[in-house]
């Protein structure tokens, strides 16, 4: 990849001086039109983004950066906006927070477009968005500073803060072995996260250590919120033998399984288990509380906009999880005492 132009560059196309240039860009009102038009021309012909050469020129910052994501989940994008907000409150940067979709074909100009339009000074990208080629290619070729948070690819191209996924996955269906589940549901999440094939090996792996086959039908596709685990939940629901336990790739899928099972009248969690990922709010909130990996989504954001204050280096960081044990898991079809 070619280094960006930078102002010199358009200065020598456009035949003119450096200072030249800066008052094109600043708008000063003593540059003839034909010296502006040649300038504007030699902008064009590099893809010189003004907004992007004024800041390197003057060497000033904005002092605000943007947190970019694409996330189904309330839920969890609160708990990342508030890790991000909060360290940026407490170092005097102000935050934008913006939605894209990673599925549309102009998501990488809108990146573009956003960071030439405001001015930040850095970025925080969460997932899926951590892992587009588009924006990721958008925002190399502009050379601003980003962090991701839990990439699935390219570990070594940026800075990053994740957890490990795969174990995470791992110790809740090892967990639900333990209380002597064989018969596993497993709801996966959004194929656009690569956490989620992540969560799926981390499955596979504790069944296979435990012996026990992996069994196709019992895997079921899900998109990261609540009308995908109803979906799901109907489905393994209906199975003449179904799961003794279903283990969901958030917490947003498993509230939909606990939803289908009080509507059908199925006791929890004597007659079906229930486990989450993420240990948002609402694993705390439904009936019954949710057994739920913690995944420390504030802590994650935080040091992501940690490091991108920081700059340096290129930093990674891996945070921990853990298995929080609540009321929606117990043995198979415990009689009620």
């Amino acid at each position: 990849m070619s280094e960006r132009s930078n102002i010199r560059d358009v200065a020598a196309l456009a035949g003119v001086a450096v200072k030249t240039v800066s008052r094109v860009l600043n708008g000063h009102p003593y540059v003839s039109a034909e010296t502006k038009a040649r300038v504007d021309e030699a902008m064009l012909a590099l893809d010189f983004r003004p907004s992007v050469a004024a800041r390197i020129l003057s060497g000033a910052k904005s002092n605000q950066i943007a947190l970019i994501y694409d996330n189904h989940s309330p839920f969890y994008m609160f708990q990342i906006q508030t890790g991000c907000w909060e360290y940026c409150k407490a170092h005097g940067i102000r935050l934008l927070a913006q939605p894209v979709d990673v599925a549309d074909p102009q998501v990488g100009e809108q990146v573009r477009g956003l960071v030439t339009e405001t001015h930040v000074d850095g970025i925080i990208l969460s997932s899926p968005v951590t892992d587009c080629d588009p924006v990721l290619r958008a925002l190399e070729s502009m050379d601003i500073p980003f962090v991701r948070i839990s990439p699935g690819t390219n570990h070594a191209l940026t800075s990053s803060v994740f957890m490990d996924d795969a174990q995470a996955a791992d110790d809740m269906t090892t967990h639900l072995i333990n209380h002597g589940h064989r018969r596993i549901g497993f709801i996966k999440g959004h194929p656009n996260h690569m956490a989620s094939d992540d969560r799926l090996n981390g499955y596979r792996r504790a069944l296979s250590r435990a012996g026990i086959s992996y069994a196709a039908e019992l895997v079921c596709d899900g998109a990261f919120d609540f009308e995908s685990g109803v979906r799901a939940a109907e489905l393994f629901l209906a199975m003449p033998d179904r799961p003794t336990a279903i283990f969901a790739s958030n917490d947003d899928m498993a509230a939909g399984v606990l939803a289908v099972a009080h509507d059908r009248g199925i006791s929890l969690p004597d007659q079906l288990s229930v486990a989450g990922f993420d240990d948002t709010t609402l694993a705390r909130t439904v009936w019954p509380p949710l057994t739920t990996i913690h995944q420390p989504m504030a802590e994650l954001a935080r040091t992501a906009t940690e490091i991108l204050i920081a700059g340096g280096d290129i930093n990674h960081r891996r945070l921990p999880h853990r298995l929080v044990e609540r009321a929606s898991v117990a043995p198979p079809f415990r009689k009620p005492t």
